[in-house]
């Protein structure tokens, strides 16, 4: 009879660990949208055209995405926490860089480099903590942790963005990472142990490249799309990205050390988390940026004032994770998951209730409508995720969680920022709505009241039919993801406890 080897308890040390690694989580996730608040401070200073805008915004995004599974891999060889720690100093390297930009080209290199710094930090923080905690319900509560500061990142890069816009320049949204990443590079060896794939097999540069040759053509296709319409040039980057990343899963499924075992997504459960998290955070992310843009120039509201306004979408998240880390223990993934994508979807129709005349309180209440159902959604799926894939293949499992929402929220800016930027050009003589404050300025009262009037109906327009597109999008999801979930489940880890390597 094979005795059966108990799951370790996690101690107060690894407890906090978990703070220690929520930090980089929340920076790298806050990265996606602090700059939201500071889009008008940057389109005055910089004067970047909507495409270099909207690069500034997402080439971040991008990078991360087109990164993170070679990052994951390269934690599992080198060790995790050494990668983190390496991810530390560039990210606080390349935030000082973004801080004093002086051009929209300088800003969007910066930015780039953020996201490459970002891709080294997200799935050693994750994976870490997959290697922690072997009690699966202590597991889910730590997953709970970071997915709050993950996700409450997103939301609370515009406030954070906002208080310092009230009385700094919009580059000291960026200065806030240095002090952060210095006490990761003392806390960290400290209070985390480091870990490893002690057989990774070979690393293939091949299939690095090719990872990231999937995501940057169709990065440039999309831009280009926002920036100067469908062209055959946009349309021919899509395409050669699609090609490479179906070259790319042909060779995980021949390869004998595989930076993703795609085997995994022959399962339905696995798939049906994978989806629901790209789908919660592109709709949630390309949403905020709108919302943070409505709330300041439309609504008329000072950054400080926005900021605060948005402190309940905030708490969203956070009562989002504690419903679903207590609800899972008791209530099903296939019940809960379907419940979070619905309730972020009622979320985006109210957002369609919104107009020039609202009180901010109706677009708060459909913020945090969203945000709850984004925080029980994606704490379930990120531990579906992580207890799919084996603890010695945790980086790798982690990056593919990330990077399905990295490249989600990264895509979401894009394609529902091109929606509302495409039906607001359509509809104005501006390029952006920002423009159209600025030239209001120089007219006369008259005329400058029926720019303005123009402008923000316009903006209503692209603004409501993102929010279409985001129900329509999860509601759809939601569907999907129950009879995926109920067709198999995610096995529960067996692992046992792990040694220091």
């Amino acid at each position: 009879m094979t005795d059966v080897v108990p799951r370790a308890r996690a101690t107060a040390r690894d407890r906090l660990g978990v703070v220690v690694l929520a930090l980089p989580a929340l920076l790298t996730s806050m990265d996606l949208s602090v700059l939201f608040l500071a889009s008008p401070w940057i389109s005055a200073d910089l004067g970047p055209t909507s495409g270099q805008l909207l690069w500034a915004m997402d080439i971040y995004g991008f990078m991360m995405a087109g990164l993170l599974i070679t990052m994951g891999t390269v934690g599992d060889r080198i060790g995790r926490r050494k990668l983190l720690l390496i991810g530390a100093l560039a990210f606080g390297g390349a935030s000082l860089l973004a801080a004093f930009a002086t051009s929209a080209e300088m800003l969007i290199v910066a930015r780039a480099l953020l996201g490459v710094a970002g891709a080294t930090l997200a799935p050693s923080t994750l994976s870490l903590i997959r290697g922690m905690f072997d009690d699966e319900d202590q597991r889910r509560t730590a997953v709970g942790v970071w997915t709050g500061a993950f996700l409450g990142g997103v939301t609370i890069g515009p406030i954070v963005g906002g208080l310092l816009l009230e009385h700094f320049w919009w580059g000291s949204v960026f200065l806030i990472n240095v002090p952060v990443m210095a006490v990761l590079l003392i806390a960290a060896p400290i209070v985390v142990d480091e870990s490893r794939d002690p057989d990774p097999g070979r690393f293939d540069v091949l299939d690095a490249a090719l990872s990231l040759g999937a995501v940057l053509p169709v990065v440039h296709g999309v831009m280009t799309i926002a920036e100067d319409g469908v062209r055959w040039t946009s349309v021919a980057g899509i395409a050669v990205g699609t090609g490479l990343a179906a070259v790319f899963v042909a060779r995980q499924l021949r390869s004998a050390s595989p930076m993703i075992d795609m085997r995994l997504f022959a399962r339905p459960a696995f798939s049906a988390a994978v989806l629901s998290n790209g789908v919660i955070v592109f709709a949630s992310a390309g949403m905020g940026l709108l919302a943070a843009t409505y709330i300041q120039t439309v609504l008329g509201h000072a950054p400080f004032v926005a900021a605060l306004w948005m402190l309940p979408t905030v708490a969203g998240t956070v009562v989002g994770v504690a419903i679903a880390s207590r609800a899972a223990r008791t209530v099903s993934s296939t019940l809960l998951v379907p419940l979070g994508l619905l309730i972020s979807a009622s979320g985006f129709v109210a957002f369609c209730l919104v107009t020039p005349d609202s009180h901010i309180g109706v677009l708060i209440t459909a913020y945090s409508a969203l945000t709850l159902g984004v925080g029980v959604t994606a704490t379930l799926v990120t531990s579906l995720v992580l207890a799919a894939a084996p603890p010695e293949k945790a980086g790798a499992a982690s990056a593919l969680a990330e990077a399905t929402g990295e490249f989600g929220g990264a895509l979401g800016i894009a394609v529902l920022g091109t929606l509302a930027g495409t039906i607001y050009r359509n509809r104005t003589d501006t390029d952006t709505l920002g423009h159209a404050v600025a030239a209001a300025r120089e007219l006369p009262d008259e005329a400058a009241d029926l720019l303005i009037e123009r402008a923000f109906d316009a903006y209503t327009s692209g603004f409501t039919a993102a929010a279409v597109v985001g129900a329509v999008l999860l509601t759809a999801s939601a569907v999907a993801a129950g009879p995926l979930l109920r067709a198999g489940a995610t096995p529960r880890s067996t692992g046992t406890r792990r040694q220091p390597q």
